[in-house]
């Protein structure tokens, strides 16, 4: 194999980026919206369908986003195969398919993944990568960052907590090279429905507010609530900034983005999270590293945000080169 697929599709997101395996170099990609909540409901639209029609549905979103990259790029990519994870394999995706258990191995040995045939109308070999499930938790598409994040040469402490901000924030506790055990946070998805949908929201800066920038005080102020003050008592506190003009709309925007990744954060001072490191993209990571900082936690390994922003890519190979070894 030379270059693959890799299909990175998310709840409200989809990438597709031919990649070339000798140096896992992105040669071309497509990005879009629609991710798989939209394919489903747009599936489910057209009335009752079976399995099948189900799956062909969704693979028409690949096959278009592939024949779009072949008019860029000038030349046919079938036969090339394609690696998918992430909500794909999940109940609303092109096949729900079940979870793997813990403990899982991060050099992707063990992660449960479904091979499905090239056909005249999809001319692809199809890896279709699926999440892991604990006693009271899921993951999808993490599983595969944790692998991509790990490299073989990574001195890795024997115990230590994985964090991936975002909509549904990961933490993943690796243990001897083995993730054993992982929770889910809200943290990205309560804080679009706070500064949206909520009281609040005409108490925060508005969608085009930046969210990099974490020099403002109150983020740091918010973070320190989160460890001293009930959740929902301190959320109250962004109405109350307003009213009193103690905080400008950005100012305070950046006082609940703190509140709720401090909310997410302080369990970590209570428990023994081991040596933490840090994976998050552009937009989230400084905001993160500044809230570990300000909570005290020191013993913190940071990826840089081009590295875990592409733990996709080299997630999906890896599991892909352990099938075939």
């Amino acid at each position: 194999m030379t270059t693959f697929l890799s299909c990175d599709w998310g709840t409200s997101s989809f990438r597709l980026r031919l990649v070339q395996a000798l140096d896992l170099d992105i040669l071309a990609s497509e990005i879009s919206g629609q991710g798989i909540a939209p394919t489903c409901r747009a599936w489910e639209s057209g009335g009752p369908r079976d399995r099948a029609g189900r799956w062909e549905f969704y693979l028409q979103v690949i096959h278009n986003a592939i024949t779009a990259i072949e008019q860029r790029i000038g030349y046919t990519l079938e036969q090339v195969p394609v690696i998918i994870s992430g909500m794909a394999s999940s109940s609303i995706g092109m096949m729900e398919l079940p979870y793997g258990a813990l403990p899982f191995s991060v050099d992707g040995a063990n992660v449960h993944t479904h091979y499905v045939a090239p056909t005249a109308d999809f001319p692809h070999e199809t890896f279709l990568i699926s999440g892991v499930r604990s006693k009271l938790d899921v993951m999808r598409g993490e599983e595969t960052q944790l692998v991509g994040c790990i490299s073989d040469d990574l001195a890795l402490a024997d115990f230590g907590t994985f964090i991936f901000p975002g909509t549904h924030s990961k933490h993943i506790q690796v243990k001897e090279r083995q993730a054993v055990e992982f929770k889910t946070f809200m943290t990205g998805e309560l804080f679009e429905l706070l500064r949206r949908q909520s009281i609040l929201k005409d108490a925060v800066a508005g969608h085009e507010a930046p969210l990099i920038v974490t020099t403002n005080s109150s983020f740091s102020q918010g973070v320190q609530d989160a460890v001293t003050l009930p959740l929902l008592h301190a959320a109250f506190r962004v109405r109350t900034h307003h009213l009193f003009g103690s905080f400008t709309p950005v100012e305070n925007l950046d006082y609940l983005s703190g509140l709720l990744i401090g909310a997410e954060l302080q369990e970590l001072l209570f428990t023994d999270p081991g040596t933490l490191y840090l994976c998050g993209g552009a937009h989230l990571q400084q905001r993160y590293a500044t809230a570990l900082s300000v909570l005290g936690l020191t013993n913190v390994v940071v990826f840089s945000a081009a590295w875990t922003e592409e733990a996709v890519i080299r997630g999906q190979y890896r599991i892909f080169n352990q099938l075939n070894s």
